[in-house]
């Protein structure tokens, strides 16, 4: 049996989800905003108590502490990142400014997209300044067409310094190919400009962290890294040396966003982003097995948004398409969660025009809803909640925190209710059946925009404040099955209990499968097979520093895949670990214009182009033991010895 600690940090509140000897136990405690590791520390303890553990034996018996981490979010958010240098390719220089005709809108709200001419790029996390050109060019074939100029990269660099760059990001054209000039800029950097003398500055290089094909969303994505890796590091460091001191002797574990975990040291910020909300959707396929499920809409109402995910044929989504962190589309592939502004901490606002808003803007733990008497003065989700009964005021977190009921009316009263010329229960009515109809709206988009039926699923509702929003959200869509369960609150926590360790190792390559007009296929097979080798052989070095038997390892090879002259890929599974025969191939090529008829209908199919690859990503898991799922037993026609009181609740019309 497998002892795990498992920490979510969200914008409210920190979760925690321990298994330890077949037993477990949950935990919650405020986010703290000023100093992560606080937080993360009570919501541990709250866990333990209820375990009867000191804190120090159980981390000496604990074989992994999983965390999904908030930090790489909020510096983006905060924009709390180091000055960056930029070195890329002489003559593109201006690549990523200029970016892509969708840039204008990527990332933008509803409202935004709807007003173009108020539209504006997002603001660059490099300035022009800071982007230097390097007269290099390595080919399309990857050969070395301009050699680099050592004299060049030193006065370059010096530039950068001399502008105060603490971080150094390096693009080069078609390095994906032959990293060689990347790799030879670090060393120059690393011998001239010592730790020693500069401080422990990251040098990124896109060819180490995405080794794929699209310059503009390469650069942008090892950009966002480094100027999340800083903060990042910084913040574990911390984290690793308290649990050290209390007496973990292994090194933390983070979980992803594409749904593994890793070693902090192996960990790419970019891929802690979002790693909560992807945590919960890995626990779900579990539950959906339980309780023999296929298709389920995953919700997750937190303190300060609400994330949607799909499983279908019970398994999660990845993105299709590139999806955009923040206001950027980047080249990683990790689950797809779609998150709005509306969680228990949503602000009720009327507009300039006397109508009645909520979200996206959230009071946070800290002051929080009005009624946490805190401080907080606006009217939140959670206090109209309160006001129409759906929160016991002596049970909220477990009775740690009671809220005041006082306070909650008198927000609702004074910022909505009397500028709407309504009562103050009529106004949280309100406010409750926006926020319900703003989530159900959602939910209805996921779906429809892949052509599939509400009325086929089964909802997982989750999260501190989805269970008691679920019907509300639900029942417009013609859902009839919403399941809520005892670790709802913690359910991020409890999916990260879930993950097996991970890791996905990626190399961009061109190689026709399928010839035009259907004249053959690939005879050279060993040039495929030479680079999932090379895929394995990284592999398998991360996963035996983490104690991982060679013959335990599962490989999944997925494949960057299109029709000749198209221009985008579709990312299949693939049937063949290695090619052996022509038959071999043919499967491989059957499987992708399966999912391609699947995702885009047949008539749009290409095959007199050939069927060509694109790039590989080969996923090595090293399966963890799993605990069993509590289970509570039935207590029958007596219910008396769950009573804990009675209040009034608003049934729509009046209170009942």
């Amino acid at each position: 049996m497998l002892n795990s600690i498992n920490v979510d940090i969200g914008g409210t509140f920190t979760d925690c989800f321990i298994v330890y000897q077949g037993r477990t136990a949950e935990g919650k405690a405020p986010t703290t905003r000023y100093n992560l590791s606080v937080g993360f520390m009570r919501a541990i303890q709250d866990a333990l108590k209820k375990l009867g553990l000191p804190l120090r034996d159980a981390l000496q018996e604990t074989q992994i502490v999983r965390y999904c981490t908030t930090i790489a979010t909020n510096t983006l958010i905060e924009r709390k990142g180091p000055k960056l240098g930029l070195i890329t390719t002489a003559g593109q220089e201006d690549a990523i400014f200029i970016g892509r005709g969708r840039q204008w809108c990527d990332g933008s709200t509803f409202e935004e997209k709807r007003n173009l001419a108020r539209v504006q790029k997002p603001q660059p996390l490099v300035s022009r300044e800071m982007v230097v050109g390097i007269k290099e060019r390595v080919d399309c074939k990857g050969q070395v067409i301009i050699p680099l100029s050592r004299e060049e990269i030193l006065e370059k660099v010096q530039y950068l310094v001399d502008q105060g760059s603490r971080g150094f990001v390096v693009s080069l054209l078609w390095s994906f190919l032959n990293p060689a000039h990347e790799r030879m800029i670090k060393a120059i950097i690393e011998e001239e400009f010592p730790p020693s003398y500069l401080g422990n500055m990251p040098i990124i290089l896109s060819s180490d962290l995405i080794p794929k094909h699209g310059e503009y969303y390469r650069s942008i994505t090892t950009i966002l890294n480094a100027y999340m890796h800083t903060e990042l590091a910084e913040e574990l460091r911390g984290l690793g040396e308290q649990l050290q001191d209390y007496g973990y002797p292994r090194a933390l574990t983070i979980v992803d966003n594409s749904g593994g975990s890793a070693s902090v040291i192996k960990m790419p910020a970019i891929r802690t982003y979002n790693s909560g909300p992807v945590a919960g959707v890995m626990g779900a396929p579990l539950l959906a097995r339980t309780y023999g499920l296929d298709k389920v809409i995953l919700t997750d109402m937190g303190g300060t948004s609400f994330d949607i995910a799909l499983l279908l044929q019970g398994r999660p989504q990845f993105y299709e398409f590139r999806p955009v962190i923040e206001r950027w589309r980047v080249l990683i592939s990790p689950l797809e969660v779609k998150a709005i502004g509306a969680g228990g901490g949503s602000i009720a606002w009327v507009d300039p025009l006397g109508r009645l808003r909520v979200g996206p803007q959230s009071a946070g733990a800290m002051p929080g809803p009005a009624c946490y008497d805190m401080g907080g003065t606006e009217a939140t989700v959670t206090d109209a909640d309160l006001v129409l009964g759906y929160l016991a005021p002596d049970a909220f977190l477990g009775g740690r925190q009671a809220l005041n009921l006082k306070k909650a009316q008198e927000a609702i009263r004074t910022r909505i209710a009397q500028p709407l010329g309504m009562d103050p229960v009529e106004a949280a009515a309100s406010i409750r059946k926006i926020v319900d109809h703003t989530m159900a709206n959602e939910m209805f988009k996921e779906l429809s925009v892949r052509g599939l039926d509400s009325r086929e699923f089964s909802c997982f509702s989750y999260g501190g404040a989805g269970p008691s929003h679920a019907v509300g959200y639900c029942t417009p869509l013609g859902i009839r099955r919403i399941f809520a369960f005892s670790y709802s609150p913690v359910f991020c926590a409890f999916g990260a209990a879930t993950i097996d360790y991970s890791s996905v190792f990626e190399m961009a390559t061109h190689l026709t499968l399928q010839l035009p007009f259907e004249r053959g296929y690939l005879s050279d097979y060993e040039a495929f097979n030479r680079i999932v080798r090379d895929l394995q052989a990284q592999a398998w070095r991360d996963l035996a520093a983490q104690g991982a038997p060679r013959e335990e390892i599962l490989w999944v090879l997925e494949l960057e895949m299109r029709y000749g002259t198209q221009l985008s890929t579709l990312r299949i599974s693939s049937p063949r670990l290695l090619l052996e025969t022509e038959q071999d191939v043919k499967e491989v090529c059957q499987a992708f214009t399966t999912l391609y008829a699947a995702n885009y209908s047949a008539t749009s199919a290409y095959p007199q182009g050939g069927i060509e690859i694109e790039g590989l990503a080969l996923k090595a898991t090293w399966p963890l033991p799993k605990f069993e799922l509590p289970v509570v037993p039935p207590v029958g026609a007596d219910s008396s010895p769950a009573y804990t009181g009675k209040r009034p609740v608003w049934g729509g019309d009046a209170f009942h």
